[in-house]
């Protein structure tokens, strides 16, 4: 009997260890902790789960934080995102998760070297009158208009106001007197409907006095006399390096500086040509015309000398300005 409740004893002590071995192996091996379904199955309580996940989550970022601590310090700093620009990615279209795409910088054109134009070579068309003739080199040459006085350029203005036709010339300088700095090649006036024959090389000034001469004597004047405007003014000289007259030993000639300006005929409209000199007894048209032009053109310029003034002076009018001291005037 004793024997029997023996072996009954045993076989329950086997049948409680085996179920505890069975019992351990199956929560070794996770069996132990069955997580439920996310599912949404209505007002059932999900908490449970949320505190399955978020002790999950916990659990990862401690083994996480364990790795970086266990890392040696330069094993992350390797695996930084690699930074591309837009034409490295535009190359290579399968790029990882990390990597930092960059713009590239717009490209700006470079600015184009600025160089002063060059100016055309002065026209010969006596259409455009009133403007200057080209400047080739405006920087290197000091005789151009930008190294021109306040005088020269307003000078050059009322030129234009009257209608004078002219062109700019390259500085005159011939030696001592002789020269002009911004001199001027003078070919009509009026627009351009009264001509000058030949073109005259004269300074501003002497050019502006003769316009403004034309305009308010000798044209009106020979309306009043003869009914005719003028087609034409023919000149016998201009600049000219040389003494008065021509005369050895005397004084250098306003010529010489651009500053006279001597009229030999005048061809009106109607075709009459109206020669400077000393008229015949019946020749009162002429005769008057002469002699109103020469008086009333000291009003003008500074010299004024005529036919009858001397043997040079028979066959033209002599006009210029020069400056005497005592500021008189030599109309003769």
């Amino acid at each position: 009997m004793s024997s029997a409740l023996s072996s009954a004893t045993r076989l329950r002590r086997l049948s409680m260890a085996v179920i505890l071995c069975t019992t351990t192996a199956l929560s070794a091996c996770g069996m132990g902790d069955v997580r439920r379904p996310m599912a949404d199955v209505g007002d059932s309580d999900t908490s449970v789960a949320s505190q399955s996940l978020a002790s999950e989550e916990s659990n990862g970022v401690a083994e996480e934080n364990q790795l970086r601590a266990s890392a040696e310090p330069g094993e992350f700093a390797a695996q930084e995102p690699e930074i591309l620009s837009a034409s490295d990615v535009a190359q290579a279209p399968d790029q990882q998760p990390d990597t930092i795409v960059v713009p590239e910088a717009p490209q700006v054109a470079e600015p184009k070297r600025y160089s002063l134009p060059e100016s055309e070579p002065a026209s010969d068309d006596a259409e455009s009158y009133g403007y200057s003739g080209g400047i080739r080199d405006p920087i290197a040459r000091g005789e151009t208009r930008l190294a021109m006085s306040g005088s020269e350029t307003a000078c050059r203005t009322q030129l234009k106001q009257l209608g004078v036709v002219f062109q700019e010339r390259d500085p005159i300088n011939d030696g001592g007197v002789c020269r002009i700095d911004h001199p001027l090649t003078v070919s009509g006036f009026s627009s351009g409907r009264i001509r000058l024959k030949p073109s005259a090389t004269l300074n501003c000034q002497m050019t502006l006095a003769f316009a403004r001469w034309v305009k308010g004597d000798l044209s009106p004047s020979t309306r009043l006399r003869y009914l005719s405007g003028i087609n034409t003014i023919h000149q016998a000289s201009s600049y000219s390096c040389r003494t008065m007259s021509s005369q050895r030993g005397r004084s250098m000639s306003e010529h010489s500086k651009g500053n006279a300006l001597d009229i030999s005929r005048i061809t009106l409209n109607n075709g009459k040509a109206i020669q400077v000199q000393k008229p015949g007894w019946f020749a009162f048209r002429q005769r008057g015309l002469l002699n109103t032009v020469r008086s009333d053109a000291c009003d003008y310029f500074t010299t004024v000398l005529g036919p009858g003034y001397d043997r040079f002076h028979g066959t033209h009018f002599h006009f210029d300005l020069m400056q005497r001291r005592n500021g008189r005037r030599a109309c003769r």
